[in-house]
């Protein structure tokens, strides 16, 4: 109850070991910031307490938030929560607003260990190389971390995302998004 059942607005879709304590983190902090504390960001390792069922809780996230940042990076693909997260963005049809971090858009491609893995059914490669095509031709923000200035990363991707925020609060008003409560 209470607290917990609040909506997100945000989800932060990222490599922890790339972006955990970095951009993601600065990111997450930032919007609070910049909101007053009104827009929430759903943050794996802010967002979840001991005992959540990690999936459940991942799709609430992606369910109930206005925009995705999917924050890519060198490890990007080792995950297959982040190409899951992914797809459901792109399938729930959410506004995305790309971070390439270290790794440019024409390297969104699946590749070939995760093709060849048994790890995924042929309808998940599917779905995983939508989502990357979806994202590549996305215009995002390209950030090298060599030289790059992280402020400014961090202010710029906080800025899009209010933007769109914005843009989604004053379209159609959304229908009431349905809380079925599985009990």
């Amino acid at each position: 109850g209470g607290a917990r059942a609040a909506a997100y607005d945000v989800f932060i879709n990222h490599r922890g070991v790339d972006t955990k304590h970095n951009v993601a983190r600065l990111l997450y902090d930032r919007l609070l910031q910049l909101s007053g504390g009104r827009v929430r960001s759903f943050l794996d390792n802010k967002s979840m307490r001991p005992g959540d069922r990690l999936e459940e809780r991942i799709n609430a996230g992606i369910g109930q938030c206005k925009v995705g940042v999917a924050i890519f990076s060198r490890h990007y693909f080792d995950s297959d929560f982040c190409l899951h997260e992914l797809a459901s963005l792109v399938e729930a049809r959410k506004a995305i607003i790309p971070i390439f971090y270290g790794i440019k858009p024409s390297e969104l491609v699946l590749p070939q260990d995760v093709v060849d893995s048994n790890a995924y059914a042929p309808r998940d490669i599917e779905r995983f190389r939508l989502a990357l095509r979806e994202a590549k031709y996305t215009v995002g923000i390209t950030y090298d971390p060599a030289t790059g200035d992280l402020a400014e990363l961090v202010s710029r991707a906080a800025d899009a995302v209010m933007e769109r925020i914005k843009e989604t609060e004053m379209s159609v008003p959304r229908r009431q998004q349905m809380i079925a409560s599985r009990l």
